[in-house]
């Protein structure tokens, strides 16, 4: 299977990479939509800004893939592709080296090399027998709304999630959570500190107790992603140099792995905590506040039959990713994986969200290939 003649891969990233989407997604969506509809597709942006369209064995298909009821409405299988438009900040000019063999740029890798080789993927791949959706969504990066409004109402059999994986096919992920410790004691002047109960002087058996907290309540080492990791990030507490601080907060990230859930975390971790802090005191553990849930860890079987179709058409080894993904909100209802074209890093460091972002073209043929061969395969 080839791609599609309407749809030229590599100019079509070329243009993505030279469109800033760090500020604002619409220029680059446009560019998207206007791209599909060249190519014959119906596109369509939802509500929560999502790019959505569909493909049937019939051909071009509408993209009412929303649904009240998430179950499918016939045993035709049906795959979706999905990955992201925007990119953080700041933007990188477009530019090329090794005589154009290596696109460098903001969103070179992440995500559009994914994103291309994703929309070549949904435009050429075989249809024949069931349907394949492009998903794309506004704002992984920062809020993740658009996969959350896409969670659950897309009726798939099966999620492609594009991310740089170095062609590889990643099948689980840590999930993310940001909170803090709070310590609450009782503020007096420095004079008398007896008379006070220091929140920052607290925050000593504290610190210790999260170095200690896998240990006696974690989930323990998972098979495929190994520990969970809980940082300590920031401190903060006290108001002036002569006060017995009556408050004191620890911000901390938490890396997870399953089974374990946000909640379930929070609670735990908050009851471990309370063992370290005197009678006196209080301790209390809240997180980051979202609108929408957080990105919890995830696992798919390696021997679902969409990772061994696609490991066996791109050829890479079936891992876990390196990140938290959007992926988290789709693998709660179908088998899902990540793949895509570049890399999170390389030997000399941080590749995807530094000013060095780069990709290669071939990897983005190849994705694009793999992808289509896949999809080929299974619908």
């Amino acid at each position: 299977m080839t791609s599609d003649p309407a749809f030229a891969l590599l100019d079509f990233h070329e243009r993505a990479v030279r469109t800033p989407s760090h500020e604002s997604v619409a220029e680059m969506r446009t560019l998207l939509v206007e791209t599909l509809e060249r190519a014959g597709a119906d596109p369509a942006v939802d509500e929560a800004g999502n790019t959505l369209a569909t493909r049937t064995a019939d051909g071009h298909g509408e993209p009412d893939v929303l649904r009240e009821d998430p179950t499918p409405p016939t045993d035709e299988p049906h795959l979706v592709l999905n990955t992201h438009v925007d990119t953080v900040p700041p933007h990188v000019p477009f530019a090329e080296r090794e005589d154009g063999a290596v696109v460098e740029g903001r969103g070179a890798c992440d995500a559009k090399g994914p994103l291309a080789a994703l929309v070549d993927a949904f435009l050429g791949a075989d249809v024949s027998e069931g349907r394949l959706t492009l998903a794309v969504t506004p704002d992984e990066e920062v809020n993740q709304t658009g996969a959350a409004h896409l969670a659950g109402t897309l009726d798939a059999d099966g999620f492609v999630v594009g991310e740089p994986t170095g062609l590889d096919v990643c099948t689980a992920a840590r999930g993310q959570f940001e909170g803090s410790v709070t310590v609450q004691g009782t503020s007096a002047h420095a004079a008398t500190p007896g008379e006070g109960d220091n929140a920052v002087r607290a925050l000593a058996p504290l610190l210790q107790a999260l170095e200690t907290y896998d240990e006696r309540r974690g989930p323990g080492e998972h098979e495929s992603l190994g520990r969970p990791t809980l940082t300590p990030t920031l401190v903060e507490g006290g108001e002036v140099a002569n006060q017995v601080p009556a408050e004191a907060t620890v911000t901390f990230d938490r890396r997870s792995v399953p089974p374990e859930s946000a909640p379930e975390f929070r609670a735990d971790l908050e009851d471990h905590l309370s063992e370290w802090v005197p009678s006196s005191m209080g301790v209390r553990v809240d997180l980051e506040q979202r609108d929408v849930p957080y990105l919890e860890a995830f696992a798919t079987d390696p021997d679902e039959e969409l990772v061994r179709a696609l490991a066996d058409a791109s050829g890479g080894t079936v891992r876990p990713f390196g990140a938290a993904t959007e992926a988290s909100f789709f693998a709660a209802h179908a088998p899902t994986v990540v793949f895509g074209p570049g890399v999170l890093a390389d030997e000399q460091g941080a590749v995807a969200h530094s000013d060095r972002e780069y990709v290669r073209r071939a990897d983005v043929e190849t994705a694009a290939a793999a992808v289509r061969e896949a999809v080929s395969a299974l619908v």
